[in-house]
Order: structure tokens, then sequence, then C-alpha cells
């Protein structure tokens, strides 16, 4: 198997599993057997769990990011934009797989042992408060209105997670559409 094979292997079987069952309750070894890599050679592809960590992170930051992009360019209107994110939330809290969001996750369990992971999460969720900042802007919002709208996405992923619904992306829509009238002349 060679190096680029193994590595997207341990990255799918070990974010497929932090995913299911947290960072801490999965160890090596499950990672190794869920991926068919050996030990030896994860642990060459990555010294420590938590550099695993760090790069499955890394990963699904970049596939948010596109992901975000892609929705966003489907939609006319500046204010239809902002909400398309909403849109995509309530798709993927309906996931039978949807466990929360992994930056979110991955901060409570390890942010404050892991610089690294805590750094990643943080930047992660900046550049999506800052995209949000700019689609917003183009509706004619402020920064102000844009982190508020980014913490009504935030606060339905953490919704969602715990009730296993996909309703607090409906909610938190409603929410912004709202904020966006009062906000944004013409939103």
């Amino acid at each position: 198997m060679d190096t680029e094979t193994a590595r997207e292997r341990l990255l799918d079987a070990a974010a497929t599993l932090f995913n299911e069952r947290g960072v801490q309750a999965v160890g090596m070894d499950a990672i190794r057997g869920a991926s068919g890599v050996s030990l030896k050679r994860a642990y060459q592809l990555f010294p420590s769990k938590t550099d695993l960590v760090e790069a499955v992170l890394q990963r699904r930051d970049l596939e948010v990011r596109s992901d975000i992009a892609a929705l966003t360019a489907t939609r006319e209107s500046p204010a239809e934009r902002v909400l398309a994110l909403f849109d995509h939330l309530h798709h993927w809290f309906g996931q039978p797989d949807f466990r929360g969001c992994v930056f979110i996750n991955s901060f409570g369990e390890m942010g404050g042992t892991s610089a690294g992971v805590a750094d990643i999460a943080r930047a992660h969720k900046e550049a999506v408060r800052n995209r949000l900042g700019e689609l917003v802007a183009e509706a004619g919002g402020s920064s102000v209105l844009a982190a508020q709208i980014a913490m009504l996405a935030d606060g339905a992923m953490v919704s969602a997670a715990m009730t296993g619904s996909a309703e607090p992306a409906r909610q938190a829509k409603e929410a912004a559409r709202v904020l966006l009238r009062s906000g944004a002349p013409g939103g």
C-alpha cells in the first residue's frame, strides 16, 4: 500500500471512529483495525494520536470550506446565500451518522490539553465566521450581524447533536432571516 493510500485510509477510519465514539475513546489499535493499515505504518505517518486528530481536523476544514463555497454559489440573492448555510446544516443534521461538529467536539475533548487541536478548531471557526461575514456584508449587514448569525449556526450544531433532530437548523434559519431583515436594508 502506497503512502497516500495508507494516509487516506487512516484519516477515513479515524474520522469515522472519532465521530462515532469521540476522540478520547478511540485508540490507535481501533484505527489500525478499521483502516487495514499496520500500527507501525500508522505511527510512521502520524507519530502520535494527536497528530492524527490534527490531520483529520485539517482535512475536514478544507471539506467544509469547499462545501460552503459550492453551496453559496448556487443562490442568487446575497441574503439567500447566507441562509443557504442553514439548509446545508439541516441536510447534515439529518444524516444518520451526525454526532455534532467535529471541531466543537474535538475542542471540548482536547482543547485544554492540545494547543494544536485548539488552534485548528479556532482557526476553522474563525474562517467560517469570516466567510459568513463576507456573505452578510454582501447582503448589507454588519460584522456584528455576521457574528450573531455564526452563533446561530454553532448553536444549531450543538442543539441538533444533543436532541438528535435536524429541526434546530430550521429554527436558526428563521432567526437568521429575521436578523438579516432587521440588520440589512433590502435583506
